[in-house]
Order: C-alpha cells, then structure tokens, then sequence
C-alpha cells in the first residue's frame, strides 16, 4: 500500500493540473479508490482531494509571479474562471492571486509528500479476522460531523438524549456480533475529511431476519470479511490510536484492505464515567489482489 501511495502521489505531480480520477488509477495499481483515500487520510493527516489542491496552488504561486495573464494560468491549473482559481488560491495561500502578483508573497506551500513504513515492532495489535453474514444495525441514528481526535460532542450529546429505559431495551433487543451496545459510523466521506457529515447510530447488532420495531433505524450490512482490533485504556484516545495504527501498523503488512461498509466500535466494559474502556473496532475488509 505504501507504494501505491506513493505511485499516486507521483501521478498528481506529473499531472498537476488535470482531473484525476483516482478510482480509475488506485484500481490499475490493483486496490480501490476507497481503500487508497482512507489510507491517505490517515497517514497524511489531510485528505487526498485537500493534497492535491494545495499542490496544485503551491506550483501554480510560481506561475502567478510570472507572466503569464490569470485567465491562462487559472485554466492550467483545472479552473473555469479566474474567481475560482482565486478562491482555491487564496484558501490555501491566505491572500489573493493579485497580491501575490505585485509583491510575491507571502505564500504557504505544501511539499511533494513520501510515504515510508517505519516498522517499530513495539507494540502489538490485537486484532482477528472473522465472515460475518448478513446483519443489521438497528437503533437511533443521525446525521453528525466528523471529528478526528477528542471526544466527539454532538455523539455525546446524540446519546444523552436518550433515556436510560431506551439503552436497556437496546440491550435487550442485541442478538449477534458485535455483541452490546454499538457505536455506528456509516456513509462516511471517502476522504475522512474532518467535518464532513456521516450517519452514527448507537445500538445493536440483530440478524438479517430479525422483526425490528417501528421507531428504530435501521442499516443493513451485506455479508463480508471484517477485521477487529480490541483496545484498551483511555476512552477515546486508546480507541483513535487504534484506528491510526491500523493505518500505519497493520494494513500496510497484511493482504487486506478496506471495504466500503460502517465502522463500528462494541463498548464491552468501561468506568462509570467512560474515562476508560475496553472496546472492540469493527472495520470491514477485503483481500488485495
């Protein structure tokens, strides 16, 4: 995967200025669009489509100081007019193309990135590779913004709004893996980008067949391959370092990759005050070719 990311970042750079259509390429490299955005989030720290912009604003700064006339460089760079162009330049520089153009700066660039696999060999992932059938996630669900690290608040407050009766009728209702009370992440944006919107749903997991009452969500999950990483420790820190590990640790040495599907971390124990837990994260898989 290491090198495939790689090979894509060498591809932006030797089209700098066209549409990429990175399903198209990641597939010709032999892994998804999906699996290759996911990678590239989490070990960039940004998402593929943001990279991409700022390289693309960072080799065209070189061209606004020259001169050429706006028009011709905006339309270089995969832009329709000069406002747009403007627009994308300025979002990334922090000032306008014509500032740029009568006092050559200031400007922010954004260095060609290499990725390399660094193997520690220091700590060891927990993790079992398990075939689901089909199943369904049953419980109340809403549309919320991505957060990378720390406690996601609108979560927190998605789930306090339930009443205690209704997570012991949850638990009730839960008949098959992942055991206990869910955390759902679904329709996620391909590129993890930070404050974009997904689907969360807290509740359980029930067989395809399973009678589901009226006034519950419901998503259904297509048979597959999943892995899962049990963690433990400080809730929710030992959990987001699970995900990046994964990332960084153990996609990159093993045949699989990640299939489009929810996420879904089973809470098995933690403190009264969900300061610790010990947790399960459910990520849905495929075998690279």
């Amino acid at each position: 995967m290491i090198d495939i990311l790689n090979r894509i970042v060498d591809r932006i750079e030797q089209r700098i200025g066209d549409d990429i259509d990175i399903d198209s390429l990641a597939s010709g490299m032999g892994t998804t669009g999906y699996h290759a955005r996911r990678m590239f989030s989490s070990l960039a720290g940004m998402p593929l489509s943001e990279y991409v912009r700022r390289r693309r604003m960072t080799v065209a700064a070189s061209d606004v100081i020259g001169d050429d006339d706006l028009l011709t460089i905006a339309v270089r760079y995969g832009y329709g007019s000069v406002e747009a162009f403007g627009r994308a330049f300025r979002a990334v520089h922090g000032v306008s193309h014509s500032e740029v153009r009568r006092s050559g700066g200031p400007l922010r660039s954004q260095s060609q990135l290499r990725f390399r696999l660094t193997v520690e060999g220091s700590d060891r992932m927990d993790a079992r590779i398990i075939e689901r059938p089909d199943f369904r996630l049953i419980g109340h669900a809403a549309r919320l913004p991505l957060i990378h690290v720390g406690v996601n608040q609108h979560i927190q407050q998605h789930i306090a709004s339930l009443p205690a009766s209704e997570h012991e009728r949850l638990k009730a209702l839960g008949r098959t893996e992942p055991r206990g009370i869910l955390q759902v992440s679904a329709d996620v944006d391909s590129d993890y980008t930070e404050g974009s919107e997904f689907t969360y749903l807290h509740g359980v997991a029930v067989d395809a067949a399973a009678v589901i009452p009226a006034d519950l969500d419901v998503i259904d999950v297509d048979a597959g391959t999943w892995v899962v990483f049990r963690t433990s420790g400080p809730h929710p820190a030992a959990l987001q370092d699970a995900y990046a590990a994964s990332a960084t640790e153990w996609f990159p040495s093993k045949p699989w990759r990640l299939r489009p599907g929810p996420s879904i971390v089973a809470v098995l124990d933690r403190a009264p005050d969900f300061s610790t837990a010990t947790c399960e994260l459910w990520m849905p898989i495929e075998r690279d070719r």
